[in-house]
């Protein structure tokens, strides 16, 4: 809206067609998103102090985490209401791949509310039955991968694209709506899964948007994508901005939930957020480069694969607890040393997904 407002006023004052430039509305939506959410984020989270909104911890978890009980939760609204406001002030609202990526965003938060909320109102936390859960997510992961098949205008929008090859593109056909569903509930999941300590699942979701945001643009415009010989996507790059809402929200967001947390995101904010990084990976073709960059995720889900599946054909265990993080917890690591460490590994896998940009 402020986009083709500050349009506008560039016909009478020159200074405003700084906005049209995609790399300048990218940096003002950060700006932009911090700043909301470091206004108005204590006034949630003392309206879900005052509604007695509290976290639900689970039974059978670490004994640190009992005293957590009652620490307000479901401040992932507060992220999604920023990303959203930011996203239709400076983004081109024209632009289909904006839209795709907002409502696959608020329809995910609006399963993880429900989620949060069932889970507050029968005060234990399971929340949501599994299996309405993952319904409402492959309705919404396959609306969205089959309108963008639907509506692609190019090959290369529904290729895949493997990295450290310059020419190896991968034509999908149909193949593209069951990858793109994997990718987006996949995801979505996974975050959720990592969002067990104070402040380890955002840092991680801001460190991959912002390395998405950079591949967006990139994609997007067509000097670019031909110098690195990635797939040329138009329009693809005005999904800067989204990623720039999403990494000043979730750092806002930081602000309040790292190590002891004044408030968690909830599964409105986890489940929202992997969605994100998912569907944005599809648009950008960049899939593979999402599960480098996204390694910790993919860890974190696959440890509770692992644990579950022993549990059941051998009847043991191979981590102390699963997701990993609570394993290491049970070593004896304190937990500010487990989320600063997981944060570290994700630089490192976000350094090396962006580095398959130029070693092709």
């Amino acid at each position: 809206m402020l986009l083709w407002l500050t349009e506008f006023l560039s016909h009478y004052v020159s200074g405003f067609s700084v906005f049209q430039y995609l790399t300048f509305r990218t940096m003002v939506s950060v700006v932009t998103a911090l700043a909301m959410s470091l206004l108005i984020g204590p006034y949630v989270i003392e309206r879900l102090s005052h509604y007695q909104i509290g976290q639900t911890v689970r039974e059978d978890g670490p004994e640190s985490h009992f005293s957590k009980a009652g620490t307000p939760t479901m401040g992932g609204a507060l992220i999604l209401i920023v990303i959203l406001i930011t996203t239709l002030a400076w983004g081109d609202l024209g632009n289909r791949y904006v839209w795709t990526v907002l409502l696959v965003t608020i329809a995910f938060g609006i399963i993880g509310w429900a989620d949060d909320y069932l889970k507050l109102s029968r005060k234990n936390s399971r929340g949501l039955i599994a299996r309405w859960k993952y319904f409402w997510q492959s309705v919404v992961a396959i609306i969205a991968a089959w309108f963008l098949y639907s509506t692609a205008d190019a090959p290369a929008e529904t290729a895949l694209i493997v990295p450290f090859f310059k020419e190896v593109a991968i034509p999908l056909g149909i193949g593209f709506v069951i990858l793109s569903y994997l990718m987006i509930v996949g995801m979505s999941n996974a975050v959720n899964l990592t969002d067990g300590l104070d402040g380890l699942a955002i840092l991680p979701t801001v460190m991959v948007g912002a390395a998405l945001g950079l591949i967006a643009y990139l994609v997007g415009h067509i000097e670019f994508s031909q110098y690195l010989q990635i797939p040329y996507i138009p329009d693809a790059g005005e999904l800067a901005v989204f990623c720039g809402a999403l990494i000043g929200a979730g750092l806002g967001f930081l602000w309040f939930n790292t190590y002891p947390a004044q408030v968690f995101m909830g599964d409105v904010g986890a489940l929202a957020l992997g969605a994100a990084l998912g569907v944005v990976a599809v648009i950008v073709r960049h899939e593979i480069v999402l599960l480098i960059m996204g390694g910790l995720f993919v860890l974190e889900t696959a440890s509770v694969i692992l644990q579950v599946a022993s549990f059941r054909l051998t009847g043991k265990r191979i981590f102390r607890m699963a997701p990993i993080h609570h394993h290491f917890e049970l070593k004896g690591w304190p937990e500010p040393r487990v989320i600063v460490r997981f944060w570290i590994i994700t630089l490192v896998l976000v350094l090396v997904g962006l580095s398959t940009l130029k070693l092709r």
